[in-house]
């Protein structure tokens, strides 16, 4: 019999590849590995004979009612002066700021990494988990085990790569020792989930650095920006988010060099943001995710997307603080630069991930009962959306991520024609956008004489 993960979670295409189904199977059977589209998901190596059902219990997408919520509410319900909201889970403290030491080679405000380097430098954990480059072309970056502060330093940045934690996570369970680990909104879900159905990971990894996100990206991503930047042959090392003083913090460069060190640059607002804002090769498990501040996370780092932070090409940091642990380690250092910041001007930095997770997931939902489709239980209800054009909208980008992943491993690296081929859904986009900014204009002009027609009358 196979692992049930693969029939529940697998062969429905909801996997995110995080790892940890590979990682706690007690009869090590299954291993992860890249799929065709360049997805890390397991696979069997042998016959289940247990049925223990462990790989369903520790996947973030699976049926469970052990959601953000419950979570959250069992980690961080009891704690003094704790509060909480639907969009972001619960909170203690939030700031926005930077570190001046690690902000220029961070992604951010280099908040993270300063954190990660402290908890050593300190002793508080003897080892951090995070992403680094591997410089192996084959798998461009993955989970290290580090104990100095410099490797750390080395994994600064933002990864949209692919990567899975099973190897890191057999590690902790073989060595002792107390660990922090960052990761995405999933894979903390899934740390937590195995947490509590292993006594040494619960006890080992004393703290979790979430990190917010709005989606994932497969290894084609990287494969067919590179090619978009021009550069020849196999990718060795990649910068994703490279600033430029003469560019805003949002129109980042990414850089790539390949293995005669020859580089090339390619900003995000020459190609890169067509592919992000239209999901090209996004795994379609991040279609089902409503966490966006990564609820399950003691200490959540983002960039401060706000029109009076985002001008500056030198990042800042915006931080959720739901440890009184992680609030005491921060309060007061002269090498931060902090101020306290509204939950709800934090809020607004994510708005647009916040529909995607919110409203979108709502509809795709709604569609998936219209089809059928066996629905994941959610903490968000299925729910027809009122706005055709934002309805069209979101099945046009769906059909394009499905495309893209598809008509990429057909064409490539012909990145013409693999964009001539993606150009009909991108007009149709743009059509209804063009109607959508016309009719607002309208609605506008409408409104003002109205109200201009009612005070003259009164």
């Amino acid at each position: 019999m196979k692992p049930a993960v693969l029939e529940s979670v697998i062969d429905p295409d909801l996997c995110i590849g995080c790892g940890m189904c590979a990682a706690m199977c007690p009869d090590n059977l299954l291993t992860m590995q890249f799929n065709i589209f360049g997805e890390y998901n397991p696979i069997s190596t042998g016959e289940c004979t247990k049925e223990c059902g462990i790989c369903l219990k520790v996947c973030p997408f699976t049926d469970s009612d052990d959601n953000e919520d419950t979570i959250g509410k069992r980690l961080y319900g009891e704690i003094p002066g704790i509060q909480h909201r639907r969009e972001t889970g619960y909170y203690l403290k939030s700031y926005v700021g930077y570190s001046e030491k690690h902000r220029l080679q961070s992604a951010s405000g280099g908040m993270a990494t300063w954190l990660l380097e402290t908890l050593l430098i300190e002793g508080i954990v003897d080892h951090i988990i995070c992403v680094a480059p591997t410089g192996n072309p084959e798998k461009l970056f993955a989970f290290h085990v580090f104990d100095n502060p410099e490797d750390v330093r080395g994994g600064a940045g933002s990864t949209y790569y692919p990567v899975e934690m099973s190897e890191v996570i057999k590690y902790v369970l073989s060595v002792p020792g107390r660990y922090a680990i960052t990761g995405l909104p999933c894979f903390v879900k899934a740390i937590r989930l195995a947490q509590q159905r292993n006594k040494k990971l619960k006890e080992r990894i004393f703290l979790t650095v979430g990190l917010v996100c709005g989606q994932m990206k497969s290894r084609q991503f990287t494969d067919y920006a590179s090619a978009l930047s021009g550069v020849k042959g196999k990718v060795m090392r990649v910068q994703y988010r490279g600033k430029s003083p003469d560019h805003p913090a949002k129109n980042y460069y990414f850089n790539f060099k390949n293995a005669d060190n020859e580089e090339k640059r390619i900003f995000r607002n020459d190609g890169i943001d067509v592919i992000w804002t239209n999901r090209w090769f996004t795994p379609n498990a991040c279609n089902y995710c409503d966490d966006v501040f990564a609820e399950c996370a003691d200490v959540v780092c983002m960039d401060a997307w706000l029109p009076e932070y985002s001008r500056d090409s030198r990042g800042m940091s915006l931080v959720i603080v739901r440890s009184p642990f992680i609030e005491e380690l921060i309060s007061g250092r002269k090498a931060l630069t902090l101020d306290s910041i509204s939950i709800k001007k934090i809020i607004k930095s994510q708005a647009g991930v916040i529909s995607v997770k919110s409203r979108h997931l709502a509809y795709r939902l709604y569609l998936d009962e219209k089809r059928g489709s066996r629905l994941l239980n959610k903490r968000i209800d299925a729910k027809r959306m009122q706005n055709p054009i934002l309805r069209q909208e979101i099945i046009l980008k769906e059909r394009m991520q499905r495309d893209s992943k598809k008509k990429w491993v057909k064409y490539r690296p012909d990145t013409k024609y693999f964009q001539k081929t993606m150009q009909l859904n991108l007009r149709r986009l743009h059509r209804m956008k063009s109607v959508t900014l016309i009719s607002d204009i309208l609605l506008k002009i409408i409104s003002k004489v109205i109200s201009r027609i009612f005070f003259y009358e009164h």
